[in-house]
């Protein structure tokens, strides 16, 4: 055999074998650490996503997160308890759990049909990034999503309802996630405030937005959509207040 061929075919199965190792690696340790040495390649950047528990079913925590239009291999890793390290990626394990689109497929979420309370993880990837969530501790056992249609609802401006709301049961809220959905659900504005109100399309106190196109004026007379979630600094939803209402 060709000398020049011969090295060339040891090279190419020692880089084979190195690629197939860490991807054995990974499937065998099937853990949140090796994924993310298996991608250090891709830059890091984050998931927005948060937890809550179903409204009559507390063995049922759902699992939202915000995919960007280009996202893929979206998943979902868990620990096997809370009382762990958080930030210890090694103990999260990619675990399978059915998932299902919230307006339309604006939001995602993973449905998780388990009573024990745990740390999880949301990942997926886009262009060159790696997204990882921020640790989400689920209380789907000892702190229950509050779930109302409590909200205060005024028209300062034609068109421009102003929601105003207070904490519910549980008062450890750091953020609220609001949105404005038409009758058909689709999602017209998703914001977040740290103040307890939202004027649509008022963005003065909003401090993220994930609206992807400017807002529709609303039509006087049709019927909207208002949902709220409360999140705790560990990303548990606290309360969600879901309420209809008439545009003027």
């Amino acid at each position: 055999m060709n000398y020049k061929i011969s090295i060339f075919l040891i090279i190419t199965t020692m880089l084979l074998n190195s690629c197939s190792d860490d991807g054995i690696e990974f499937k065998i340790n099937n853990d949140l650490a090796s994924y993310l040495e298996f991608n250090s390649n891709l830059e890091l950047d984050e998931v927005i996503a948060c937890a809550a528990s179903d409204k009559s079913n507390n063995n049922i925590s759902y699992i939202f997160y915000y995919p960007i239009l280009t996202a893929t291999e979206i998943q979902y890793f868990e620990t096997s308890s809370l009382e762990i390290d958080k930030n210890n990626f090694s103990l999260y394990k990619l675990t399978e759990y059915p998932q299902e689109p919230v307006f339309n497929g604006y939001l995602e979420r993973f449905v998780r049909n388990n009573n024990k309370e745990v740390w999880c993880i949301v990942t997926y990837k886009t262009n060159g990034k790696l997204h990882k969530s921020n640790p989400i501790r689920l209380k789907h056992q000892t702190k229950l999503t509050e779930w109302t249609n409590n909200v205060s609802i005024e028209y300062p401006e034609t068109k421009m309802p102003k929601f105003s709301w207070e904490d519910g049961n549980i008062k450890e809220n750091a953020i609220y996630f609001e949105v404005i959905s038409n009758a058909e659900n689709n999602l017209l504005s998703g914001t977040y405030t740290y103040q307890k109100w939202f004027q649509y399309y008022n963005l003065t106190n909003t401090v993220l937005n994930v609206t992807r196109e400017t807002p529709p004026d609303l039509i006087i007379n049709n019927e909207y959509n208002f949902t709220l979630m409360a999140v705790s600094e560990d990303n548990w939803v606290n309360l969600v207040i879901q309420k209809s209402f008439i545009a003027e």
